[in-house]
Order: structure tokens, then C-alpha cells, then sequence
């Protein structure tokens, strides 16, 4: 951390960089997420160095992605979730064969050996929730169902990605037990169950009696969100599936609005560190090395992706406007896609190289998509009031 003043000192140059950056894009028509990943770069470690800690940025901004989830439960009424869950399992399933292959071609082309080659195309399979879900707007009934069209796909890729974490954390320690699969089955329905009790028989009656003082409604949904986080994580699930569930579970209930529009500030504010610390974490001095391969897997992304979840919501009935909406809206790879670089590294399972590939990869994809789809579509930061919405 700097030492000019610490946590604050870093707080205060990446909102008012950000702020002044912000300014600019605004001006010149740009993604305001690409500013704050951009803005990490410049100030970060391997950048000018102003803000070093990187990691507990990271770690701080990822409380953002929670909250992004926990509201964007609260906006899908449990049966409609289950019927696109059953709608796009198959969908979840086949993409990710293809975007594997991909990766592993392109990483095999490149000189990357067998296992490196798949851990890259490992990474490939996973859309970001946060790039998604962050520009999609909800108060539009159409948007609605498209988004719960792209949550059933984001859901389903995050438990995808719980079983490649699993695998990677086992081939690079002391082997998958059976019994951390068996952890991971059991677990899903058994925090759903615990939920849907909680909600019906502690939850319920509290927010009833209490809904008039909203400090408490505030601090009560605060507090089951990030329980639900953190028991989510000790049963060997994702934050973000926990802080999910608990917004589906309660989102029935009238309060469900009120909860929504009050977490909306809180979640921007830790956003804004997570696509900071996205920027901020990546070794520029790997540049060189990596950016051909990485350009090449990003255009790949970004063209077979959209065609891909077209081809495949089209078959699955979807209408066709809505198909294209969708793939170019999930047209990017992940902040899964970074943690299964950092874990594969960490365990010795690739090399630095491949590593900062698959970052490099992320981020390109985060620009351009995120920027496409602020011009082609309705989102909260359209840069124009006919194409913004909420």
C-alpha cells in the first residue's frame, strides 16, 4: 500500500481518477467499466505504482460481484428460474464443450504444452456475470426475460466452474476425493432448502413487522446476503451462488424492491474497486510475450461466442432477436477465467505465460464487449438517454 496514507489514500486516487477518467469517457463516448480497468493500469503495481496492494483491492471490490447477485435474485421469481434452468442446461453444457476446444487449439498452436492448452480452454468457458448482468437493464419486461435467459446460462457456467476449480485445486495438490464431489452435490440443493426455510419461517416475519424502520430492512438484507456468502463458501460453493440464492429466495416478497434500489449504490461503489483491481493485477511486462495469442483467442471470443448462444437459444425456441441479444451481451470471457489462471499457477499447473494469456484475454474481451455493447444496446451507462436505462 502507499505509504502517503494508506487504504484511504488509495480510495481517494482510484474515485477521483476514476472521476476525472469517467469525465472523459463521457465526452468521447467510452465504456465507463473500460475507464476503471484502465485506471488500474495506470496507478497500479505495474503502472505508476500509487496503488500497490492490488490483491486487497481485489478482494475488497469482489464484495461488489455479491451484491450484484444477491440483487439480481431478488429480480427472478424461483419458478420462473427453474424453467429456464431446465431450458439451458443443455445450452451451458455444449457451449462450453466448443469454447474448450477453442482455447485448446489456439494454446496448442502457440506452443503451449497438453495441460496448459486445456487449463486456456478451461478459461474460455465461462462469460462474465459482472460484464453481463452490469449492463442489462431491468425495468423493461423484456429485458426481463432476457435476463433470466442469461442468468439460468450464468448460473449454470458458475457451477461449471465450481467443478473446474475443484478439478484444478486436486491436479495440482493431493488428488480429487470423491468425497469433494460428493460435497459440491449434496451442497447446491441442500442451500437452496436452507433458504427457502429461512425465508418462510424467520425472514418473512421480520421484514412484516419491521418494514417501516428501513435502517433495519437494510441491515437485515445486508446481513442474509453475505451469510449466505460466506455459508455458500464454507460448503464449498461460490460467494456469489450463495448471495444469489438469498435473493431468489426472498424475491416474492414486497420488500424485494425496496431491497433492490437501496443495495444499488453499495454495489456500484465496490464495482468500481473490482474492475480497478482487474487492471491493476496484470504484468505489463508480459505484454510482449503474450498479446498476439491473446488478440487472436480474444477476436476468436468475442465472434464465436455470440454465434454460438444464437445458434443454440434459437434452437431452444428463443426468439431470434433475443438469441443475438444474449450472445453478444455474454460475448466475453470471465472473472472465473482469472481465477482459474491464478489457481493453475499457483499450483504449477502452467506457466507465467499462460497466465497472463488468459488475463490478457479477459481484459480484451472485457473492453470490447463491454463497449459494443453500450453502443448496440440498452444499459445503465448508454451514453445517450435514448439508449440508457436502469
Amino acid at each position: 500500500m502507499h505509504d502517503g496514507g494508506g487504504i484511504v489514500f488509495s480510495i481517494f486516487l482510484i474515485f477521483a481518477g476514476a472521476a476525472i477518467l469517467s469525465t472523459l469517457a463521457l465526452y468521447t463516448r467510452q465504456s465507463l467499466l473500460v475507464v476503471y480497468m484502465l485506471l488500474g493500469i495506470i496507478l497500479g503495481p505495474w503502472g505508476l505504482g500509487l496503488v500497490s496492494d492490488s490483491e486487497m483491492i481485489k478482494q475488497t471490490g469482489e464484495i461488489g460481484i455479491i451484491f450484484l447477485l444477491f440483487l439480481l435474485g431478488l429480480n427472478l421469481h424461483p419458478q420462473n428460474l427453474w424453467h429456464m434452468l431446465r431450458k439451458v442446461t443443455w445450452i451451458a453444457l455444449i457451449s462450453s464443450v466448443v469454447f474448450i476446444a477453442l482455447g485448446y487449439v489456439v494454446g496448442r498452436a502457440f506452443g503451449f504444452n497438453n495441460t496448459e492448452a486445456v487449463v486456456i480452454g478451461a478459461a474460455m468457458m465461462f462469460s462474465s456475470t459482472i460484464i453481463g448482468l452490469k449492463l442489462l437493464p431491468t425495468t423493461i419486461l423484456h429485458h426481463q426475460h432476457t435476463g433470466e435467459v442469461m442468468i439460468s446460462i450464468l448460473l449454470m457456467q458458475d457451477l461449471i466452474a465450481i467443478v473446474t476449480l475443484l478439478l484444478l485445486h486436486g491436479a495440482g495438490s493431493n488428488g480429487l476425493h470423491i468425497g469433494d464431489i460428493v460435497t459440491i452435490v449434496v451442497a447446491f440443493p441442500g442451500l437452496l432448502l436452507f433458504a427457502f426455510l429461512m425465508e418462510r419461517y424467520v425472514l418473512v416475519k421480520l421484514l412484516s413487522r419491521f418494514d417501516q424502520v428501513q435502517e433495519y430492512v437494510f441491515l437485515l438484507s445486508i446481513a442474509w446476503c453475505l451469510g449466505m456468502a460466506k455459508l455458500a463458501s464454507l460448503l464449498g460453493l461460490s460467494d456469489e451462488i450463495g448471495a444469489f440464492i438469498a435473493g431468489v429466495a426472498i424475491a416474492a416478497s414486497p420488500i424485494a424492491l425496496y431491497i433492490s434500489e437501496s443495495l444499488k449504490p453499495l454495489r456500484d461503489f465496490f464495482l468500481v474497486l473490482f474492475f480497478f483491481s482487474i487492471g491493476a493485477s496484470f504484468n505489463l511486462q508480459f505484454l510482449n510475450v503474450v498479446l498476439v495469442p491473446a488478440l487472436i483467442l480474444g477476436v476468436l471470443m468475442l465472434v464465436f461466442k455470440p454465434v454460438v448462444f444464437q445458434v443454440l437459444l434459437h434452437r431452444a425456441k428463443e426468439d431470434k432477436k433475443v438469441a443475438w441479444e444474449v450472445g453478444f451481451r455474454l460475448g466475453q470471457i470471465s472473472e472465473f477465467s482469472l481465477l482459474v489462471a491464478y489457481l493453475a499457477a499457483s499450483t504449477d499447473l502452467i506457466g507465467e505465460s499462460a497466465s497472463y494469456l488468459i488475463q490478457a484475454t479477459t481484459i480484451i474481451t472485457f473492453v470490447v464487449s463491454s463497449y459494443f455493447v453500450v453502443l448496440k444496446y440498452p444499459t445503465p451507462l448508454a451514453l445517450t438517454e435514448k439508449m440508457r436505462r436502469d
